[in-house]
């Protein structure tokens, strides 16, 4: 079975009055056919708030046969093709079609439903069934004119819902333009309950996205469509959830199909299946659904640009044409902590290579709690958390450590071993890493961490005039201790 449109038309409704007797008399001036001739006078059907671009058609469904607008009474029958529809097709649950052959509408029936049905019906036999006219909106407004009177179907090609409260001669009807949104949001801890249009991440992390669908009654075909930054390697769609009462879980390839490598570049692109509009149309269309949830996943590489965004960008496709949705956006950032290890102040700082320090996120600093790091080529220490990554970070011969691929939160810096002939720092270092990449210490902004080593104390050395010293300081000390003694005696013999 074809895709059908959602609720593409509401019936252009002309106040139907169905089954009343078929001869009725005219009304002075109303352009009123008198008892059984058709009537002469010619309709125009306007639509206001169409959107240029989008292709507009109309069906007629029913014949006027003649009216009597004083008494609003009408009289139909099933227009040329429609007559197995009614007669007993799925129009035939709406309307009854007495011996004469006209149209008698059933108690409660819904037009809106009909509306679905006769579209359907149209599309499912386009051979058979064609469109009165056809207007391709160039501006806002699209008009039919030369119209016979009667009850007709109006679709777009965005599948917008239309609606007719008149029977005049001269309509104007407006199209609700419920155009259906997206909007993109990343989880800032992997949880679905904290997302933002941005996020921060170490180097290889999992980064997982949500674009929110807002459903529209009438829109269908919607695509899905998602491009990420080349520097994220797209995993999988994890979960596709109609809400509604009981937020149901779609399942793959039986509600929706994921396609990747697809001809316009995007990263990936994810389609609705004939079953899911079968299941969800008249959900939609009644607006009891009203979002769909896609969530889904991708990795950081590990050449990921330092404090850079990496911007993703989704929108949606939808209707005969695959007009566009809007864009929505989110940024994903990794960053840095450059330190700068050194003796001296001022102006005469100088590096100093060999320090050894380890990062951490606790403060129980044990290597199991040390983040792990690759010193690749360009002699920057890149986060990773494989096996392959190491705990010790060393200052290089300009004195820098270069910490990069690291996400936004509190890190304690403390050296491990420093360079031969200066005193270890003892002090730990706590770093904040702002969510914007500002790096503070102590509440002050800093662009890198400068970390001072102090050299060790020079002892004497033998043979020197330390020596000399050293005597004379042990003979002081044996004359004094002789002086107390002999004090003493002299006390204890009195």
């Amino acid at each position: 079975m074809k895709l059908f449109k959602k609720i593409a038309a509401i019936m252009l409704s002309i106040m139907m009055v169905l089954g009343m007797a078929s001869v009725v008399s005219a009304a002075e001036g109303a352009g009123a056919t008198t008892s059984g001739t058709s009537a002469t006078t010619k309709g125009k059907i306007t639509i206001d708030n169409a959107i240029s671009g989008q292709t507009y058609k109309i069906y007629k469904l029913l014949d006027l046969e003649s009216y009597d607008v004083a008494n609003q009474l009408y009289s139909y029958k099933p227009a040329a093709g429609w007559e197995t529809f009614f007669t007993t097709g799925d129009g035939s649950n709406y309307v009854e079609i007495n011996a004469d052959g006209y149209v008698t509408w059933k108690t409660g029936a819904n037009a809106a439903e009909l509306a679905q049905k006769a579209l359907k019906y149209a599309t499912d036999n386009s051979t058979s069934i064609t469109a009165v006219k056809t207007e391709n909106a160039a501006e806002t407004t699209v008009t039919f004119s030369d119209l016979d009177l009667g009850y007709y179907l109006v679709d777009s090609s965005l599948g917008a819902l239309c609606s007719l409260d008149t029977t005049k001669p001269t309509v104007t009807i407006k199209e609700k333009n419920d155009i259906p949104t997206v909007e993109k949001k990343v989880s800032k801890d992997g949880q679905w309950t904290n997302l933002d249009t941005r996020n921060s991440v170490n180097l290889g992390d999992t980064v997982a996205f949500q674009t929110t669908i807002n459903v529209k009654p009438g829109a269908d075909k919607y695509v899905l469509h998602d491009v990420m930054d080349s520097h994220l390697t797209f995993l999988m769609v994890s979960d596709v959830i109609v809400k509604n009462d009981s937020d149901e879980h779609l399942a793959v390839d039986t509600y929706y199909t994921v396609e990747q490598n697809t001809t316009d570049n995007c990263t990936f692109e994810l389609k609705f299946t004939d079953e899911f509009y079968k299941k969800y149309a008249n959900d939609i269309n009644n607006k009891k659904v009203q979002q769909i949830l896609v969530r889904y996943a991708a990795t950081v590489n590990s050449d990921a640009p330092i404090n850079k965004a990496m911007n993703n960008k989704t929108w949606l496709t939808y209707g005969d044409k695959n007009t566009e949705s809007n864009k929505s956006e989110t940024n994903t950032y990794t960053f840095g902590i450059p330190v700068f290890k050194h003796t001296g102040t001022g102006n005469d700082k100088k590096a100093l290579a060999g320090a050894e320090f380890k990062l951490y996120t606790k403060t129980t600093y044990t290597d199991e709690n040390a983040l792990k790091f690759t010193k690749n080529t360009d002699n920057k220490y890149h986060y990773d958390d494989k096996a392959t990554g190491n705990v010790t970070l060393t200052s290089l011969a300009d004195g820098f450590i270069n910490i990069e691929g690291i996400k936004e939160g509190t890190y304690y810096l403390k050296e491990t071993k420093a360079p031969a002939g200066y005193n270890l720092l003892d002090k730990v270092i706590t770093i904040v890493v702002a969510a914007d990449g500002k790096i503070t210490v102590d509440g002050t902004e800093l662009t890198q961490i400068d970390v001072q080593n102090v050299s060790g104390s020079l002892l004497p050395s033998t043979g020197g005039m330390g020596t000399t010293v050293i005597y004379i300081a042990g003979a002081l000390l044996v004359l004094i201790s002789g002086v107390v003694l002999i004090t003493k005696k002299r006390t204890d013999l009195k």
